[in-house]
């Protein structure tokens, strides 16, 4: 069965990366939930798409540049939608839950890898016992060579796509010890899937949010898609 994301908790339905996405993301009947990690200049672990405050949020700065008491301060999306959570409210969010995490490692806002930040999440993951079971992703060739042994994911940009080329991405997955890779869902084609799937790599897709995209992704029959709207891709899958 192909697997369901909840993308940043459910961004088209409850807001970019919410405190109420997340939790109701725990009570649904899917496999798991995406979000994304920065650290903060003090240390914590922030659960917050972008690497700035700028867009979603009513305070501004990047995030690694700013204490947590700064960043836990904002207001997602300008209104009732709550404030970023550090990690380990993340994972207290999902106590109990059978929810599995798809954690995507970002970048700072220079495009580059944060310093010693991996090793810094594994140790948080585990310490609140969601590592097992946690896959890791990042548009990092770097990063997600970094996160070994851990299972993880290549997130292949168009840009990338298209001027490597399907070959080139899969020498470069095989070469990092990569076992899976994710395109966004306008890239992805049977052909695409299966030149990736006859090299021994999963396939799954991202940015799966209208009913035509989702329904796409279960045609394909992708590992797995994350979608901003949890609601109606598991509405559809379940009229399947």
């Amino acid at each position: 069965m192909t697997r369901i994301a909840s993308h940043r908790g459910g961004t088209l339905e409850f807001g970019d990366s919410t405190p109420a996405g997340f939790k109701a993301t725990a009570r649904m009947a899917l496999e798991e939930v995406e979000f994304d990690l920065h650290p903060t200049a003090d240390g914590a672990i922030v659960v917050h798409h972008d690497p700035t405050l700028d867009r979603t949020t009513d305070r501004t700065g990047a995030i690694a540049g700013l204490p947590l008491a700064e960043v836990q301060a904002a207001t997602i999306d300008y209104g009732q939608s709550g404030h970023p959570l550090t990690l380990a409210e993340f994972c207290g969010i999902f106590a109990g839950s059978p929810v599995a995490f798809r954690c995507e490692i970002k970048p700072g806002a220079d495009g580059r890898a944060y310093d010693g930040f991996v090793p810094k999440v594994i140790v948080e993951l585990a310490t609140h016992e969601r590592l097992e079971g946690t896959t890791f992703s990042s548009f990092l060739l770097d990063t997600v060579e970094a996160l070994a042994p851990h299972p993880r994911l290549w997130l292949v940009s168009e840009p990338v796509l298209r001027q490597v080329g399907t070959r080139g991405v899969i020498a470069l997955a095989q070469a990092r010890g990569i076992a899976e890779i994710g395109v966004h869902i306008d890239e992805a084609d049977a052909a695409l899937m299966a030149e990736v799937q006859a090299a021994g790599l999963a396939f799954g897709c991202w940015a799966a949010h209208s009913a035509t995209q989702i329904s796409k992704a279960l045609d394909l029959g992708v590992k797995v898609f994350t979608t901003d709207r949890p609601s109606l891709a598991i509405a559809i899958r379940d009229a399947r």
